[in-house]
């Protein structure tokens, strides 16, 4: 009886102790220092970040710089070190005025470090939130950041984050054919993985070369379930200011390759479709020039009428908003993808855009990308960091 209670108890045990945990926040790799601090003891050290690289409220460099640890040099993503530069923008290097270290852009004439760049370094660090989605280009700039650690033999630790959209594994799996910067790997657009975990899938399936040489480290978040819902504590980049606009972003990113507006230049960018020939609802914005978030928008200063979708339940990929949009274009013998090339890139192939212009249903889209889904899948199970999921 004794021996019973006792398995009784450290059930009743367990089972609290798993409850607890399981309502603790995620504790990200950056925050976890104690982890990684030791790799980095008399090492020179460059470092792929941004605004997003906090350790609590303290930005990733000055709390290593606190802990006496040699930072030679930071890397630029796109919108630049300070998260303050326009989608797109060229980002030019030059030196952070706060601590004087040397700031090398990568995104402007090249978005692969050079040698000269490296000679000084014993170890890379990534930590950039990112959002989950293809197209953003975070996940780029680690590619080519791992593609030359590999090949200058520089080990590199990445410190893993939260995927906001981390439920969904949806869209078509990109098409070799269509690579480009905004889609470089063959995996869905939403993928369902952190940056961690595609980390050690990069390496893992060899999609950059001499793969094997690279030394890769990766610190997880603890107490993380990637269906949980996670607010970014700051803006990923500058037209994705709230967690309204980070689920929009995957249905609406396929915007861009068209002449509609979605809210850049205004205070809600990516939370509103609309244009200013015709219209859907009754809804009205205009864009205006933003310095810093965009300088240019598309249908500066004029009026646009369209869809207000700040309130609307958005989780996943839709594509009615694109389908209903290209209706309405059709309807008005208008062309919508007035960037097909682009919009082909954005997607992972041409076959999104086609299936729209001939009229399928969403439904019938969806069942076109199963089998990929579910290869994919399959496929990333040995680099998943957390327990599988898949979304109802």
């Amino acid at each position: 009886m004794k021996t019973y209670w006792l398995l009784i108890c450290s059930l009743i045990f367990t089972l609290a102790a798993a409850t607890t945990e399981a309502r603790q926040a995620p504790r990200t790799g950056a925050e976890q220092m104690d982890k990684y601090l030791p790799l980095l003891t008399g090492k020179r050290v460059g470092l792929l970040v941004n605004q997003t690289s906090l350790v609590g409220e303290q930005h990733l460099v000055d709390a290593l710089l606190e802990k006496n640890i040699q930072i030679k040099a930071i890397f630029a993503p796109e919108h630049g070190f300070r998260g303050n530069h326009d989608a797109g923008a060229k980002i030019d290097s030059g030196v952070d005025e706060r601590t004087g270290i040397p700031v090398w852009s990568m995104y402007g004439e090249s978005k692969k470090p050079t040698a000269e760049q490296l000679q000084q370094l014993d170890m890379i660090i990534f930590d950039i939130q990112d959002v989950g989605v293809r197209y953003y280009t975070y996940i780029s700039s680690m590619h080519y950041m791992m593609a030359a650690a590999a090949e200058f033999n520089i080990p590199m630790l990445v410190l893993d984050r939260p995927n906001p959209n981390g439920a969904y594994v949806d869209g078509p799996v990109l098409d070799l054919a269509f690579q480009s910067f905004v889609g470089m790997h063959p995996i869905p657009l939403l993928h369902g993985m952190t940056v961690g975990e595609l980390a050690l899938m990069i390496k893992g399936e060899g999609w950059i070369e001499q793969a094997a040489k690279l030394a890769l480290t990766v610190i997880p978040v603890a107490h993380y379930r990637r269906e949980q819902p996670y607010e970014l504590p700051v803006p990923p980049s500058p037209n994705l200011p709230n967690q309204q606009a980070i689920k929009l972003y995957p249905s609406l990113g396929f915007f861009e390759a068209t002449p509609l507006s979605i809210g850049r230049g205004t205070p809600f960018p990516f939370q509103v479709v609309g244009y200013d020939k015709f219209a859907i609802d009754g809804f009205n914005f205009m864009p205006v020039s933003t310095p810093g978030a965009a300088l240019t928008p598309p249908l500066m200063d004029k009026q646009v009428y369209g869809e207000d979708l700040r309130q609307v339940a958005a989780e996943g990929l839709s594509l009615a908003y694109l389908m209903r949009w290209n209706q309405l274009f059709s309807a008005n013998a208008s062309e919508m993808f007035t960037a097909p090339a682009f919009m082909d890139k954005l997607a992972g192939t041409d076959q999104l855009r086609l299936q729209i212009t001939q009229g399928l249903s969403e439904a019938a889209i969806r069942q076109s990308w199963q089998a990929d889904l579910q290869r994919f899948r399959q496929q990333r199970q040995p680099y998943l960091l957390y327990p599988d999921y898949v979304a109802k």
